[in-house]
C-alpha cells in the first residue's frame, strides 16, 4: 500500500460533458466553457423547451449579471453580490418573472418555491448559482408543473440573505 501511484505521471485529469474547448480558446468564456454553458444555461439536451423570449418579464440575462466581492461582514470574511445599478433598480418594485419551479415541500399547489432560469436536471442539484434563482412567496398557492410559469410580485434585491439568495418575489401572484 505504501506504494501508491503519484506524481505527475499519475495526476487525475478531470473531463467535462460539455467536451474540450477550442485549443485556440476562441468561442470560450473565463473558464475555459464555450460561451452560453455551465450552470445557469438551459441545456440543449433537456426535453423541456428553453424559455421563449418575453418583452412582459424581467430578463435571466440582466438577473445573472452580477460580480462578486470578498467583504467583511461581522468580523467574517464574506463572498457578497456586487449588483450593476440596472439590477438595483429593480428592488422594490412589481415585476414579472419567467421560469422554472424548484419547489421547497411536496404537495401539488405551492406557496414558497424557488423559481430558476433553467429547468431541473437532477432531484439533489441547483441548476445555477444564486444569481440564477428567486425565492417565491406567494399570495396563493401556484399549481406545480415542469413548464415554465409566470410569477408577478414584490421584488427584492438581497445584499445579506442567510441562505445566500441574491433576490426574493413576495406577495406573488401566478400570471400569463
Amino acid at each position: 500500500m505504501a506504494a501508491l501511484a503519484s506524481g505527475p505521471a499519475f495526476a487525475q485529469v478531470l473531463g467535462s460533458p460539455l467536451g474540450a474547448p477550442p485549443a485556440d480558446g476562441a468561442g470560450a468564456g473565463p473558464l475555459g466553457l464555450p460561451h452560453g454553458q455551465g450552470a445557469g444555461v438551459h441545456s440543449p439536451q433537456s426535453p423541456i423547451a428553453p424559455l421563449p423570449k418575453r418583452d412582459d418579464v424581467v430578463a435571466w440575462s440582466l438577473l445573472t449579471d452580477v460580480k462578486t466581492a470578498v467583504k467583511t461582514v461581522s468580523k467574517r470574511k464574506r463572498v457578497v453580490p456586487v449588483y450593476p445599478p440596472e439590477v438595483r433598480a429593480l428592488d422594490q418594485r412589481r415585476l414579472k418573472l419567467h421560469g422554472f419551479m424548484l419547489p421547497l415541500e411536496p404537495g401539488e399547489n405551492q406557496r414558497h418555491f424557488l423559481l430558476a432560469s433553467v429547468p431541473l436536471t437532477c432531484s439533489f442539484c441547483t441548476p445555477g448559482g444564486a444569481e440564477s434563482l428567486v425565492e417565491v412567496r406567494t399570495k396563493t398557492p401556484v399549481k406545480y408543473r415542469l413548464e415554465a410559469v409566470v410569477v408577478e410580485g414584490k421584488f427584492h434585491v438581497l445584499d445579506n440573505d442567510p441562505y445566500g439568495l441574491y433576490y426574493r418575489l413576495s406577495e406573488a401572484e401566478g400570471s400569463r
